[in-house]
């Protein structure tokens, strides 16, 4: 009796790996281990279990960039959070490089335009300065023509056929004179019959008269022309008067 308490007293354990523990061994629970171990503590598995579940949130949070209220930190995440905040910044700064181009580009747009219209009113001016010019030097070799045809009626019927046929050939130069000038937009000044106008008509003679109401144009004594808005010449008229 003696000698089999002895062996079993000085009987040595055998330890098996940890590997067969793991894989022969049933999983203990915290009431088993309670029981095995008087000290072992349930509690402190429990937090060592939270503790454990916390670390590997706060690792997802950081790998998917969140800070600890569950929201988007742009200070951490690792390259692609790193990645996604250039790629807005440059988003941003490619917009605003737009907007600016976009603005310069009305600028330049409004620019051309204004230049386009003075270009365009310039060459007016000019155009019209030129032809005015040219009428005016014009003007007097028709009234001359003019004057030469208001002959014709004081020609005896007893003249010559050669003269009249002279006379027809000196009417269609002034009709040709006088269509070179309305091409060019030389435009005659309506005078008989219109209330004087002192910006169009220069007043040489006046007359009273009954079938006229005063200030009005009764006679034309030189014609005047005008290129669209500019005058050229006044017309020499006789105007009316009250008796």
């Amino acid at each position: 009796m003696t000698s089999d308490r002895k062996d079993k007293r000085f009987r040595i354990p055998i330890r098996f790996s940890d590997a067969e523990d793991e894989t022969e061994s049933p999983t203990s629970t915290p009431a088993e281990m309670d029981r095995l171990d008087p000290d072992f503590n349930t509690d402190d598995l429990e937090s060592e279990g939270l503790s454990a579940a916390g670390e590997d949130q706060l690792r997802t949070d950081e790998a998917l960039g969140l800070d600890d209220r569950g929201t988007e930190d742009p200070g951490i995440g690792g390259p692609d959070m790193a990645e996604l905040i250039a790629t807005r910044a440059e988003l941003k700064r490619v917009e605003a490089e737009n907007a600016e181009l976009k603005n310069s580009l009305a600028r330049r747009q409004a620019d051309f335009e204004n230049y386009r219209k003075r270009v365009d009113r310039e060459r007016s001016e000019t155009y019209n300065r030129v032809v005015a010019d040219i009428a005016e030097k014009l003007l007097p070799v028709s009234d001359n023509l003019k004057r030469a045809l208001e002959t014709e009626a004081s020609v005896e019927a007893a003249e010559s056929d050669e003269f009249r046929h002279f006379l027809s050939g000196v009417d269609l130069i002034w009709k040709q004179l006088n269509g070179v000038l309305d091409a060019l937009g030389v435009k005659p000044i309506v005078a008989v019959g219109e209330p004087f106008n002192p910006h169009l008509h220069e007043a040489v003679v006046t007359e009273a008269s009954d079938e006229y109401e005063p200030d009005t144009v009764i006679q034309e004594i030189r014609s005047g022309y005008r290129l669209g808005d500019k005058l050229i010449r006044p017309a020499l008229v006789k105007v009316s008067t009250r008796k």
